[in-house]
């Protein structure tokens, strides 16, 4: 297994998701796209290399991201789920302030900046 794998770990759907997040946290966390779905094999496979690790699941307040989110429910009971406010749909489009405190509230450290932007 790969070493210099951080202990926490951002799943979310997209790529410019991951853009952003990205730019919000400021520790080493992975962040893994799923691209929108997952198959059972590949989420099997993720669940296996990720089970020592602090998972945090962050996918959009649409009927697509709900549709993940159960799923990781099912086959991964053990991940934190994090939740968007339902108005912005996507975490993508969420504005920064709302994000950095949502990861803040999971113990994630975000760049301060964007807590002063809301």
């Amino acid at each position: 297994m790969n070493e210099t794998f951080p202990e926490k770990v951002i799943i979310v759907e997209g790529t410019s998701d991951k853009r952003k997040v990205k730019a919000i946290v400021s520790e080493p966390v992975e962040i893994i796209c799923t691209n929108g779905t997952i198959s059972l094999t590949k989420l099997d496979e993720l669940i296996e290399m990720l089970l020592d690790k602090d998972v945090f699941i962050l996918v959009d307040a649409d009927d697509a991201g709900e549709k993940l989110r159960k799923q990781f429910k099912r086959e991964f009971p053990e991940a934190e789920h994090l939740y968007i406010d339902r108005m912005y749909r996507e975490v993508a489009t969420a504005p920064e302030h709302h994000l950095a405190t949502v990861l803040l509230g999971a113990n994630i450290d975000v760049n301060m900046e964007f807590l002063d932007r809301g």
